[in-house]
């Protein structure tokens, strides 16, 4: 299975472990793929200007390269997706990572009720 973590699951996967549900970090760990939006360093770094998170963003990234994630950059086909997804959820980075998953296809693994709304390849921990 391949999956795409959103922006909470991966601050909490380097910085507070201890708030991810064993079942989770199994996902993960069996997965075949694991993908990291470059719109969720883009929403934490967005985060960290305006004092919402304390993260040193080059440092993260540091930390993602050092694993066996894979970047997943947002491309053309991704960003218009956007604009068919209904209207569940009204944050940008959000329906952006629902996109991509809808598109490669992937499981989007979230902490987010409100996501599941869009797909069975959402995984709501």
């Amino acid at each position: 299975m391949r999956v795409l973590l959103d922006t909470n699951i991966v601050y909490w996967w380097f910085y507070e472990s201890f708030r991810l549900p064993p079942a989770s970090v199994s996902i993960v760990k069996q997965a075949t793929s694991v993908f990291i939006s470059s719109a969720s360093l883009w929403e934490i770094a967005i985060k960290v200007r305006l004092g919402k998170m304390n993260v040193e963003p080059a440092r993260l990234l540091e930390l993602i390269d050092a694993t066996d994630f894979i970047e997943l950059p947002v491309t053309f086909r991704h960003a218009i997706l956007v604009a068919d997804l209904p209207l569940y959820h009204a944050d940008p980075f959000d329906r952006l990572l629902i996109a991509q998953a809808l598109r490669e296809p992937m499981h989007l693994i979230t902490s987010d009720r409100h996501l599941k709304q869009y797909s069975e390849l959402v995984i709501e921990i």
